[in-house]
């Protein structure tokens, strides 16, 4: 582990009293660009070798392999497309909208890299409905970089020229899944689509479609300038490189901070983020809510790649950290998970669309003091049963799910069964048949 310092906010100052937006002349007198110039002078093929000895893995939440994704372009169909994924919907996630706030021309020079490497001919940025201010920062840098010759341009020794598009969603969660993103950039509803076809064969409008998220492009003109090697040897074996982490919730200092991949959960809140506030620490969620939730005993989780097999958890997700106290009713955000769950579903798929309804109803007969001893095994049975919600659906959210259910129940079991033994005693417990249940 060899973290010397921010590579991805390293133009962004730590006092927000000294941080200001960074237009096109601003990036370029701190070296921008040069790392694309640089690339230009070098074979594609050597560009993507250098991105998959890199390790550079998805930043997005799944954690796919970034250069691999590039090498399912299949040879010689044209045109390309590259579709960035700034959706970032997941709840308590804003390491994106942070980096492209204050300096977004690394992404543009990361969008302007992969597309020569990959021989794009349309760049799509895909940003979230609700970053209106985001949105406009964008465009302004993209109408820059246009007059600065980075788009517009063919790509040299060849016929392509790489033009760059910011489209706006329109508030779905859904669209942060690849193929719903898709779906909505052609101007359909955002509805996830069946895979294969994948992306990298049939993207949008049906052609060869590379989909990255925002940091993961940002990432790239480090690697093309320091080497493979250089990525390397920050980070883990299987989780190389650095990492944008945002920190909410129960601290002191919330904010978005960039580390090592690797670091212990505990050293990111009470180094960087002020320590717990209002109590102890109780748990909390590390990469989105998708991905599960930490138990008090996991205040040392290793942030990684291999954090799902290790914790209990999905997998890292956005490790983006949200922080409870040992305040916390963990039945009452259990609810306010699946809600959001249950609101956000496309419909598309039965077993997504009922199950989710139906464990909020649960959830909320708990909160409101109505709650049966069943319901907790009800809920468990939902969240782990394969057939009935997890692996039935096209896309991930009913796994999502799933994951925030039996985490939450599995790690924090005492809360609910606190809640259910209060409506017991308070007489709430209902009769069907002549039995209490």
């Amino acid at each position: 582990m060899a973290f010397n310092g921010p590579v991805l906010l390293k133009n962004i100052p730590a006092d927000p009293a000294q941080r200001k937006l960074l237009h096109y002349a601003d990036y370029v007198a701190r070296g921008g660009y040069a790392t694309y110039r640089k690339a230009l002078g070098m074979p594609p093929a050597d560009i993507i070798k250098a991105v998959v000895d890199s390790g550079l893995r998805g930043r997005g939440g799944a954690g796919f392999p970034c250069g691999t994704k590039w090498t399912f372009l299949p040879k010689d169909l044209h045109p390309r497309y590259l579709a960035v994924n700034f959706d970032e919907s997941e709840p308590a996630t804003f390491k994106d909208r942070y980096l492209c706030e204050w300096d977004p021309h690394i992404l543009l020079e990361g969008i302007a890299i992969a597309g020569f490497a990959n021989s794009i001919a349309n760049s799509y940025i895909f940003i979230r409905g609700e970053y209106h201010k985001q949105f406009h920062i964008l465009e302004a840098a993209v109408q820059e970089a246009y007059d600065n010759g980075i788009f517009g341009v063919k790509h040299p020794g060849t016929d392509i020229v790489h033009n760059c598009y910011v489209h706006k969603g329109a508030g779905a969660y859904i669209c942060g899944e690849e193929t719903g993103l898709l779906e909505a950039l052609e101007g359909k509803r955002g509805w996830p689509r069946i895979k294969p076809p994948f992306p990298a064969v049939a993207g949008a409008f049906a052609k060869p479609t590379i989909i990255n998220n925002v940091e993961t492009l940002a990432c790239v003109p480090y690697i093309v300038e320091n080497g493979a090697a250089a990525f390397k040897a920050m980070g883990t074996p299987s989780s190389s490189g650095p990492k944008l982490m945002g920190v909410s919730g129960h601290c002191h200092k919330p904010g978005v901070f960039e580390e090592e991949l690797g670091l212990k959960m505990s050293t990111l809140i009470e180094k960087y983020a002020g320590g717990v506030k209002g109590g102890k620490y109780k748990g909390a969620f590390h990469g989105g809510i998708s991905m599960g939730i930490l138990g008090t005993d996991q205040y040392d989780a290793e942030l990684d790649f291999d954090i799902g097999r290790k914790y209990g958890v999905l997998g890292l997700g956005t490790a983006c950290v949200t922080v409870f106290n040992d305040t916390t009713d963990m039945v009452r955000v259990a609810r306010n998970c699946v809600r959001f769950y249950a609101h956000e579903s496309c419909g598309q798929c039965t077993p997504c669309r009922e199950g989710s309804a139906w464990a909020h109803k649960i959830l909320n007969r708990l909160v409101d003091g109505r709650g049966r001893p069943k319901d907790l095994d009800l809920l468990l049975e939902i969240g782990l049963a394969q057939g009935i919600m997890p692996g039935t659906t096209i896309c991930g959210l009913a796994d999502g799910t799933n994951w925030v259910i039996k985490t939450i129940l599995q790690k924090f079991r005492g809360d609910f069964e606190k809640v259910v033994k209060s409506a017991v005693v308070q007489g709430v417990a209902v009769t069907v048949g002549g039995v209490k249940v």
